[in-house]
C-alpha cells in the first residue's frame, strides 16, 4: 500500500472566505489611489520649495483630483531647477521617510515602504518617457535645457530603486496572513484618509 505524505502545516491552514479576499482587494485598491493623491502632493510640493527658495513667485497651485497636477510659478528666475525639484523630491521624501520609520521598527512600515514604492514607479516613467510626448515636467525640462539621457537615466534610476525598495513586499501583500487579517476597520479608515484628502484637494484646488 503506497504511503502518502500529508503536510501538517497545509492542514493547519484556516480557510479563507471570499468576503476576507473582497475586503483585502479593496483595502489594497484604496491604498494606491490615496498613494496617488499624496504622491501628487508631495511632487508639487517639490516644485513649490524650489520656486521659494530660487526666488520665484507661485501664483497657483492645481491638487485638483480630476485636472492634472501642476505648479504655475511667475516670475519664475530658475525653471530648470524648479523643473526638476518636483520629480526629484517626489522620490526622495516618500523612500527616507520609510527608510527612517523602518529604522525606527515602526509597526506599519510597510505601509511607507509601499508609498516610496509607488512614487519611484510613477515618477520614473513620468520622466523617463515622458519626454517621447514632452509631457508636462519631462516637456518643461527638455525646453529648459536637459538632455534626453538625463531624464532616461532619472527614470532608470527610479525603477532599479523601487525594484530594491519593494523587495518582500508582493509577497506580504499576496500572503495568506495579509488577507487573513485584512479588517473592515483597515479598509474604513484608508477610505476615510482617501475621502478627506480628496474634500482638502476639492477645496484647495478648485478647477476653473
Amino acid at each position: 500500500m503506497p504511503v502518502v505524505w500529508r503536510d501538517s502545516k497545509m492542514d493547519d491552514r484556516p480557510s479563507i472566505s471570499p468576503a476576507k479576499y473582497a475586503v483585502h482587494i479593496a483595502t489594497v485598491i484604496a491604498l494606491v489611489l490615496l498613494s496617488w493623491l499624496a504622491m501628487v502632493a508631495v511632487h508639487e510640493l517639490g516644485h513649490l520649495l524650489a520656486a521659494r527658495l530660487t526666488g520665484g513667485t507661485v501664483q497657483r497651485v492645481v491638487l485638483h483630483p480630476l485636472a492634472f497636477s501642476r505648479t504655475d510659478v511667475l516670475p519664475n528666475p530658475s525653471p530648470l531647477t524648479v523643473a526638476w525639484a518636483g520629480p526629484v523630491v517626489g522620490v526622495l521624501f516618500p523612500t527616507l521617510l520609510w527608510l527612517f520609520i523602518r529604522c525606527l521598527r515602526i509597526g506599519g512600515a510597510w505601509l511607507f515602504q509601499f508609498f516610496a514604492l509607488f512614487c519611484l514607479l510613477v515618477n520614473g516613467v513620468y520622466i523617463g518617457i515622458g519626454w517621447i510626448n514632452h509631457i508636462g515636467d519631462a516637456g518643461d525640462l527638455l525646453r529648459h535645457g536637459s538632455e534626453r539621457w538625463q531624464l532616461i537615466t532619472f527614470g532608470l534610476f527610479c525603477l532599479i530603486s523601487a525594484a530594491v525598495c519593494g523587495r518582500g513586499l508582493e509577497s506580504r501583500l499576496r500572503s495568506q496572513q495579509a488577507i487573513t487579517n485584512a479588517s473592515g476597520r483597515q479598509l474604513a479608515l484608508l477610505v476615510l484618509l482617501l475621502m478627506i484628502t480628496v474634500v482638502v484637494m476639492l477645496w484647495c484646488s478648485p478647477v476653473d
